[in-house]
C-alpha cells in the first residue's frame, strides 16, 4: 500500500564553480534523500518514489552534470560529479548525513561519495550497478540534434523513446534532447573500469537492488558485491536495468523497508567535506 503523497517537488538551483546544478526538492521536514539518476536521465525519474516515500523524507533529486536542466560541465569526471553531489549536500546543510541513492552512474557516484565524503552520507541505495563498469552508449551517436515536430523526434529514437520522455525539450530550433549523446558517451567512458576500492571503501549500510533480467548487472557480480561489503543486503526484483521505472510500487516497498531498519537519524548538522582519499 502507498505512503500517503509527499508535495509536489519544486525545482531549485545553486551555482558550483560558475555552473548552473538544477534539482527537485520535496520540502519535506525530516531526514535527507539524496537521489541521482542514471545515464540520458533526469531528477524527475524519481517523482514516482517522491511521492510513494513517507512524506517527512525531505527527498532531492539531482540533475547531474551534462543532464537535465544543468549545465554543462568542462568534463564528466568520477571526481566532478561526486564533488557536485558534495556541494549540495553541503548547500541543503542537514540536520545530518544524508542517504543516498543512485541508478547506474548514480549509484556509481553514490558509493564513491560515501567512500570519499563519509561524513555527509548515512546509508547507500545503489539500483543495478556493479563495482565492475564495462558499458557503450555509443549507439546514442545516431539520435538527431534536432527535429522538426516532438512526434518526428520521437520516432528518430525508435525502441529509445520510451526511455527518453523525460529528457525531451522544444528549442527555437526544433525539438532535441536535454543532454548531447557526445557527452554521454564521454561519461561512460570516465565510468568504465573497476570501482572495488570505492564500494569496499565505506561502512554505513547499504541496499544494492538488482533487476533480474538486468542485462548490466549480472546476478553473480550482485551477489559477490554485496558478501564483500559488510552491512550490504540485496534485493532482487523481477526488471531490468531500469527497476525504479518498471516496477515502482516495489522499487519504492525495498526502498521504505531499508529506511526504516536504518539507526536513528543524528542531528549532527553536516560537516565540512574532507579531502577525498
Amino acid at each position: 500500500m502507498s505512503a500517503t503523497p509527499a508535495p509536489e517537488a519544486a525545482r531549485a538551483a545553486l551555482r558550483v564553480s560558475g555552473r548552473r546544478l538544477s534539482y527537485l526538492d520535496s520540502g519535506g521536514p525530516g531526514p535527507l534523500l539524496l537521489a541521482l539518476h542514471g545515464h540520458f536521465g533526469e531528477a524527475r525519474t524519481f517523482l514516482p518514489l517522491i511521492r510513494q516515500l513517507p512524506p517527512d523524507w525531505r527527498v532531492v533529486a539531482l540533475d547531474q552534470r551534462g543532464h537535465g536542466h544543468s549545465d554543462r560541465p568542462p568534463d564528466f569526471s568520477r571526481e566532478g560529479y561526486v564533488e557536485d553531489a558534495a556541494a549540495l549536500l553541503r548547500h541543503l546543510g542537514g540536520p545530518g548525513p544524508a542517504v543516498v541513492l543512485g541508478h547506474s552512474l548514480g549509484g556509481v557516484n553514490a558509493y564513491h561519495l560515501a567512500f570519499r565524503h563519509p561524513g555527509l552520507v548515512r546509508a547507500l541505495v545503489v539500483e543495478d550497478i556493479g563495482a565492475e563498469v564495462d558499458g557503450d552508449l555509443s549507439f546514442c551517436l545516431t539520435w538527431p540534434h534536432r527535429a522538426p515536430t516532438r512526434s518526428a523526434l520521437l520516432d528518430a529514437l525508435g525502441g529509445s523513446a520510451p526511455h527518453l520522455t523525460d529528457a525531451v525539450r522544444e528549442y527555437g530550433d526544433g525539438w532535441g534532447l536535454a543532454f548531447r549523446p557526445q557527452d554521454m558517451t564521454a561519461s561512460q567512458h570516465a565510468l568504465n573500469g573497476d570501482h572495488w576500492r570505492a564500494w569496499l571503501g565505506s561502512g554505513c549500510p547499504a541496499l544494492l537492488i538488482r533487476g533480474s533480467r538486468s542485462g548490466v548487472l549480472p546476478a553473480g557480480h550482485a551477489r559477490a558485491m554485496a558478501a564483500a561489503r559488510p552491512r550490504t543486503r540485496l534485493v532482487e526484483l523481477p526488471t531490468g536495468h531500469t527497476v525504479h521505472a518498471t516496477d515502482p510500487e516495489r522499487f519504492a516497498a525495498a526502498v521504505r523497508t531499508f529506511l526504516d531498519a536504518l539507526p536513528p537519524q543524528p542531528h549532527n548538522r553536516l560537516p565540512p567535506a574532507g579531502p577525498a582519499r
